[in-house]
This record gives C-alpha cells, structure tokens and sequence, in this order.
C-alpha cells in the first residue's frame, strides 16, 4: 500500500515536471513591440523623443529577456545612453526605475522577458529561443521595408 503510494507521488511528480519542461521548452516569443519609455516621458520639452532612442533598445533586451547579469547590462545601457545625451539626473532617474519595476515576476507589459509567457524569470536563452529572437527581427525587418516601400 505504502509503495503504491510513493510511486503514484514519484509518477504524479515525474508527470508534472515533464509538463514543465514542454511547456517551457514550447514557449513562443511574441512580436517584437516597445512603447518609448513606458510609465516615463520620451524626453523633454524641447525634445519629446530625446531619449526615445534609448528606451527602443531598453525594450528589445526587456522584450528578449535573459538572466540577471543581461537585465543589469540593459538596465546600465539604459542609464549610459541618457546620460549621453547630457541628462545624467534623468539617466539616474530612469535607472532607479527600471531597477525597482522591472522584475521578471511583476505582471506588467514592461517585466524583463516580456516577449515570453509569464513567469519565464531569468534564464539565459537556449539555442531555439536565440532563433526565435533572431527571426522576429527578420520579420520586423521586413515589415518596416514594407511600410517604407509603401510610402514612396
């Protein structure tokens, strides 16, 4: 009786594992989006977009995702691109933000791996999700050349 038990526990356990890792290893990156600097201005005053530039590329290494010590690079990218630009108290700012609301476990359309399913948390990216990364640029390459060729 009390083996029937613990290999019904072990099987049960196996079976929820192996779920987990399909789930996982089948997750699907979503399209590329970024919306400039989320929940902060795109710049100031005389210059609404500034520092635009800086969060799109924040938002791909968010949208990607990774593990802590990529979050930590994007998040410094982040704060060195704005400084850059001559707005080091703003770069400090952001920093601070980003540092405190970007959590891989929040919620929000702004979390670190947004392009995955939630709760990826930090993981470097296997070599099918790098593929993944790498086709969806291909795609918004393409779009992009298209609503250019479009215009003309």
């Amino acid at each position: 009786m009390i083996r029937m038990k613990i290999r019904s526990a072990a099987s049960t356990a196996l079976c929820t594992i192996a779920l987990i890792n399909n789930i996982t290893s089948a997750s699907e990156l979503t399209p590329f989006t970024t919306d400039g600097c989320s929940m902060f201005p795109n710049g100031d005053t005389n210059n609404t977009v500034k520092w635009m530039r800086c969060c799109t590329q924040h938002d791909y290494a968010y949208w990607k995702g990774g593990t802590q010590e990529d979050r930590l690079q994007a998040d410094e990218a982040l704060k060195q691109c704005v400084a850059d630009l001559g707005e080091s108290e703003i770069s400090i700012l952001m920093h601070f933000g980003v540092r405190l609301g970007g959590e891989p476990y929040f919620p929000t359309w702004y979390r670190w791996g947004y392009g995955w399913p939630y709760l990826r948390g930090y993981r470097a990216l296997s070599e099918k999700e790098s593929e993944q990364v790498m086709q969806r640029m291909v795609e918004l390459q393409q779009l992009i050349t298209e609503f250019i060729e479009n215009e003309q």
